[in-house]
């Protein structure tokens, strides 16, 4: 990919990183405001890598609300199958959906933590 800055032709090499192509372009010209811009797309492909990052760390709030889901249907299933221990039997849901849950809450923190860190 080349593009044209003050009629220079300056080459992109995305498939060998970022730094190998602002290196790349600094033995190529060396303009203090080529350099600035590139320095603010290294930035932008920076910024982009975060929120990708944390829209896929979030994929575990689905698998948690499938496994609260799984949980309170088994307690349902096996109240209706032995009602007597109904009261044995919440108290293994609870936990089970409070370990689920802070599966789901771990992954939402690494979301923030991939999104708001410096």
């Amino acid at each position: 990919m080349e593009f044209n800055f003050k009629n220079r032709k300056i080459k992109i090499h995305w498939h060998r990183g970022v730094n190998v192509f602002l290196y790349k372009v600094r033995r190529i010209g060396k303009s203090k405001r080529i350099q600035q811009y590139l320095i603010y797309i290294k930035i932008m492909v920076l910024q982009a890598a975060k929120i990708i990052g944390s829209g896929l760390a979030t994929i575990g709030l689905a698998g948690a609300g499938v496994g609260i889901g799984l949980v309170f249907g088994s307690l349902i299933e096996a109240t209706a199958r032995n009602p007597s221990l109904r009261s044995d039997l919440f108290g293994y849901a609870i936990l089970g959906f409070a370990l689920t849950e802070a599966t789901g809450l771990f992954a939402l923190m690494m979301a923030f933590l991939l999104l708001y860190s410096a």
